[in-house]
């Protein structure tokens, strides 16, 4: 019997695995990559960049999937959301936990979906994400405790948590309409 229950379900895990091993190697890496930007005043470019690269991935998603007008307004009040949550984090270090665990759990949501899909387990894909997302925020935290230079922070995990949180409703919200609008369209 084969662990995955499809080939999208197993690489939707590898790239939940390498966006986990990404975040994880911040712990070494994004002190001295964090202060190099700095010094060349690129930090909150850098953190804009990406932004523009996640939201350049959902409006190709979007295209692919072919939206609805509701869907539409759907995504354009998430970038919203999302961009006033950024304006608010003063320090660009921590505003990297938006994309971070938005990519995390969106990834982690999309796996379980494929898993109930092919199986039929219950319909808490979004809690577990949720659940699982944060315990690696919370995992991420704890090996940060054993690092020279590096603390356990709780509001890096309610960051986490934030972050998580935002993208699995926003995508949860988005099923929703879907799963409406198409119940209008077979009327």
């Amino acid at each position: 019997m084969s662990l995955f229950v499809s080939k999208r379900e197993r690489r939707l895990w590898y790239w939940t695995i390498a966006a986990s091993l990404a975040i994880f190697s911040g712990i070494w890496l994004s002190g001295s990559l964090a202060e190099f930007l700095r010094d060349r005043g690129w930090l909150t470019n850098a953190f804009w960049i990406a932004m523009i690269l996640v939201m350049l991935s959902i409006l190709i998603y979007g295209i692919k999937t072919k939206p609805s007008g509701m869907e539409i307004v759907i995504w354009v009040g998430l970038a919203a959301i999302y961009l006033l949550v950024a304006l608010r984090i003063y320090a660009p270090e921590e505003r990297s936990h938006l994309i971070e665990y938005s990519v995390l759990a969106l990834f982690i949501l999309e796996t379980l979906r494929e898993r109930r899909k092919h199986i039929g387990i219950p319909k808490y894909a979004a809690w577990a994400a949720l659940g699982l997302t944060t315990a690696i925020g919370i995992l991420d935290e704890v090996v940060q405790f054993f690092v020279p230079n590096r603390i356990f922070d709780l509001i890096d995990i309610a960051f986490d948590f934030l972050a998580a949180a935002l993208a699995i409703g926003g995508s949860v919200i988005l099923e929703w309409v879907r799963s409406k609008i198409q119940n209008l369209i077979n009327k």
